[in-house]
């Protein structure tokens, strides 16, 4: 049975980190835009697009599969903000808010996983 994406929590916070990383990501220079800025926002985006795309699974299975990429995704994100204080893009405060979102939505994703593993 479809899941309704919209009105999972994890899919408003999702679109809420693709959001975030867009601006985030704006204080990045130039030349990254092809890289770091890209990779970031790629991986911020796959989140809620995973969450949605593994709601509309015809099983539970295919749906935490989906609901993988999107927690890998999370993960890349995180690793992108670090990547952006060691480059000097961001600063540290910037970078862990950032990653305090990212960690905050995978164990979210882990959770609803878990759930639907369960039944």
């Amino acid at each position: 049975m479809p899941h309704r994406y919209k009105e999972l929590k994890v899919w408003q916070k999702a679109m809420d980190l693709a959001e975030e990383v867009h601006r985030f990501s704006r204080a990045f220079p130039k030349e990254e835009m092809y890289s770091l800025t890209s990779q970031i926002g790629r991986a911020a985006n796959s989140v809620p697009l995973n969450i949605a795309e593994g709601a509309g699974c015809r099983t539970d299975p295919e749906f935490v599969q989906f609901l993988g990429f999107a927690f890998r995704s999370c993960h890349e994100v995180a690793t992108a903000a670090e990547l952006a204080v060691r480059f000097g893009y961001v600063g540290r405060s910037v970078a862990d808010a950032m990653i305090a979102q990212t960690d905050e939505l995978a164990n979210m994703l882990y959770a609803l996983m878990r759930k639907i593993e369960g039944k």
